[in-house]
Order: structure tokens, then sequence, then C-alpha cells
């Protein structure tokens, strides 16, 4: 039923074309800034989290931006089973997972490069931790993914806008020493279980600030803009509008 539709879709120079048949709707929007998004996996305790990602996409969709994801070719750390919270057989790819949230468009982390690119943005997840990071089990002694050093140092160099959300600013921390981020408060445990987190970025010699969940802040000295998303226990919405900042601040500072 719905062959015929895709196959128009998926035709060269379907710009701004909308099809609709029994209520699928499908369109291709004209092409603004040039924006990474770099996943680490698929599922909020192993992968990016999945409604913080979808979150960045349609903030990015909604200002048209021409947005291609990424994540690197590599083996998670390990493979959660979500309902149990503990460890499960098989391990799995970070990329082949990543697909999952980018409905199969994702590309390896090696190729993307800032000078095709505006801006970057990275969701949170223990993927972050885990996988983009060793942030998870070595803390401040942490090393960082090679493709995403090299990422973060370009788009950094080139004076280009990269966003961080929930756990991923300490990536930021790590790589470009002296960053402000937000990663919230330290206090009030029943709402910032991941307190610690604000110690530690401190202790790779970065700026926490704290904010509230649908806050954001821009490092505009290093082009940095983050928000706490997850790191705060509280509505989706809150986090859907705190990302929405996040997303809007990375924009404004495309030139």
């Amino acid at each position: 039923m719905y062959g015929s539709v895709l196959k128009l879709v998926a035709r060269k120079h379907c710009t701004n074309i909308v099809l609709c048949r029994n209520g699928l709707h499908l369109s291709a929007t004209v092409a603004g800034p040039k924006v990474a998004v770099v996943l680490s996996g698929c599922g909020v305790y192993d992968g990016s989290e999945i409604h913080e990602s979808s979150a960045i996409l349609v903030h990015l969709s909604r200002a048209q931006a021409d947005t291609t994801m990424f994540a690197p070719n590599i083996q998670q750390m390990h493979t959660i089973d979500h309902m149990k919270g503990e460890p499960m057989e098989p391990d799995r790819n970070v990329l082949i997972e990543s697909a999952r949230i980018a409905r199969g468009k994702v590309k390896d982390l090696a190729e993307l490069h800032a000078e095709l690119y505006d801006a970057v943005i990275f969701p949170g997840g223990f993927g972050a931790a885990k996988n983009l990071s060793t942030f998870a089990i070595d803390g401040t002694n942490m090393k960082i993914n090679g493709e995403v050093e090299r990422v973060l140092r370009e788009f950094h160099v080139a004076r280009k806008p990269i966003g961080l959300c929930c756990i991923a600013p300490v990536l930021a921390a790590k790589v470009i020493h002296g960053c402000e981020v937000t990663v919230g408060k330290d206090k009030d445990e029943g709402r910032w279980p991941y307190g610690g987190t604000v110690e530690a970025v401190q202790k790779l010699g970065a700026i926490n600030v704290p904010l509230e969940v649908d806050q954001h802040h821009v490092d505009k000295k290093n082009k940095i803009v983050t928000t706490p998303a997850f790191m705060c226990e509280t509505a989706f919405h809150h986090i859907f509008d705190g990302i929405g900042k996040m997303v809007d601040g990375v924009l404004k500072l495309v030139k």
C-alpha cells in the first residue's frame, strides 16, 4: 500500500513534496544549517537516551536544520536488559544500535568532519559515559573515544558550536579545558540523582553552572551549549523544553 508512496519520496529532487495516503504523511523540508548528531547506541542504560535524542531531532526539524546522524563503529561496553537493569548477552555494536534511533540513516563517526557541518550535538544517556568515553568506570581518569575527541577538537578549533545534554557535557569538560557547562545541580538528591557529576566536571578543570532542567547555558567563548536533561528526575516535557533551548542556543551560534 505504501510502496508507491515511498518510491516517490525516494526519488531525487523531491524537496517540498508532501504526500498523504491513508494517513501516511511524508515530507522533505528546505535545508537549513547542517547539524551532526552523535549517537552512542540505543537505550538510556547502555546507549543514547531515546527521549533526549528524539527531542533533539524534533527541535532541529522544526528549525529546518539539515540533520545527519553519526555513531562510532565499535562494540558497546556491555548490553543492558532495560527491564532488569542487568547486563545481558550478546554485546552489541554502537553504530548498528544507533541505527534504531536514526531509522537506519546513520554514518560511521569516522566520516564526520567539522568542515562539512555547521554544528554538532551530543545527546546524553549512559552510552556517552560507557561507549563514547570510560567515565562510567574511570570517572575523572576517563579516556575519550578517539573519534569523539577528534570531532570535539575539530569543531572547537573551527569555532563551530557544540551542543551537549545530560551526562554528555563531561566529554567537553575532558577535552576542552576550562569550558563552562551545566550538568544541573549537586543538591537535592531526590531530583538530582547524579549530582556527583558536578564535582567530576570541576575536577576535570571545567566550570559547572548550576541550572534547572528547563534551562540551558551558553559558553560564548568556547561556543558550547548545554542543558541538564535527564540528570534531573522530572516530567518529560521539562526535559523536552530544556533541550529545545539548547538546540536553539546552538543554532543561534551558527554563523
